[in-house]
């Protein structure tokens, strides 16, 4: 399907070092703010109080939240579960105050609002656990991206395979920059927001690779360069129809989804974009530096003759 096709080639590759240098210049102002900032982890990782409240009628979470938010809590989360009545608050810990302390001061001020309020379950989360979910975390990042890696080695090629991790750790790293330059709170929703950036960045390079050899295979004049502007100039009205309409539900959940679903949505905008970035201009850039050409993707296979001839091998 194609809105549009592009009659002439556009010349991707021969803006790819400026574009690169952009690229360089973001991800190490992302490590910067990484190392210098950090990121503002939430109540699952650094431990805190979990509370559970019911309401006789629905709960509005907006005047939940200002009733907790008045106490002094400016990082708590509140969502519903199981039904639009039940209420979960997640505290962060609060120096000089125990978890019992703080689930009744919250108590108090949500029943000087609603006097229907029930508290139905508080538990404390130790930083222990939020170390291990912390732990667990990164094990589940470094697997993705090791399997992407072996994916792309297998499908394609170990040039293809270092140019793809490359440009998803450029996403991964890119969303978490932005949120330790903004302190936005990062939660295990986060988490699996970057994690579902890494498979969307890694599809569609995959898109683009699998040109780039189409286009090896069919053009046998043109230059490693040529068959690379080729191959993303062929995909871009499929680029724009994939992702804008992905963009377009990520946007309706940022926008209207509420506090709950707001960062995780966040980061899967910020991954899109950069993700499409990333694939165009990153990947295929260092694929084309790393030297990649047609023999790499190309296999030469014999045709019907004497097996030693050197002239009766022929390149499909």
């Amino acid at each position: 399907m194609e809105f549009f096709r592009i009659r002439r080639d556009i010349p991707f590759m021969k803006h790819a070092l400026i574009l690169n240098a952009i690229s360089v210049i973001t991800f190490l102002l992302a490590v910067f703010f990484l190392v210098t900032r950090g990121l503002h982890l939430s109540v699952e990782f650094t431990g805190g109080t979990v509370m559970e409240v019911a309401y006789e009628q629905p709960a509005e979470l907006e005047k939940v939240r200002g009733a907790v938010a008045a106490l002094g809590y400016s990082d708590v989360q509140v969502q519903n579960f199981g039904t639009s009545r039940d209420v979960m608050i997640r505290l962060p810990v609060k120096k000089g105050e125990t978890s019992a302390q703080q689930s009744e001061q919250v108590l108090q001020a949500l029943k000087a609002a609603d006097a229907g309020v029930q508290l139905r379950r508080t538990e404390f989360v130790g930083p222990q656990v939020g170390e291990e979910l912390a732990a667990d975390g990164l094990k589940a990042l470094a697997f993705v991206i090791i399997g992407i890696a072996i994916y792309l080695s297998f499908r394609f090629e170990w040039k293809y395979a270092v140019a793809g991790l490359i440009a998803n750790l450029h996403d991964v790293v890119i969303i978490l920059g932005f949120f330790a330059f903004f302190q936005w709170e990062f939660s295990l929703a986060v988490l699996a927001a970057v994690l579902a950036v890494l498979g969307y960045s890694v599809n569609e390079s995959v898109v683009i690779f699998d040109r780039i050899r189409e286009s090896f295979r069919r053009y046998r004049k043109m230059s490693t360069v040529q068959v690379i502007d080729h191959a993303i100039t062929s995909t871009i009205s499929r680029t724009i129809i994939t992702h804008a309409s992905t963009q377009a539900m990520v946007l309706s959940m940022l926008l209207f989804g509420g506090a709950t679903l707001h960062y995780f949505a966040m980061a899967l905008t910020i991954g899109i974009l950069f993700g499409i970035y990333s694939s165009v201009f990153v990947a295929a850039a260092i694929a084309m530096w790393l030297g990649v050409k047609r023999e790499d993707l190309v296999k030469t296979v014999r045709k019907e003759g004497d097996p030693n001839d050197p002239n009766s091998g022929a390149v499909v």
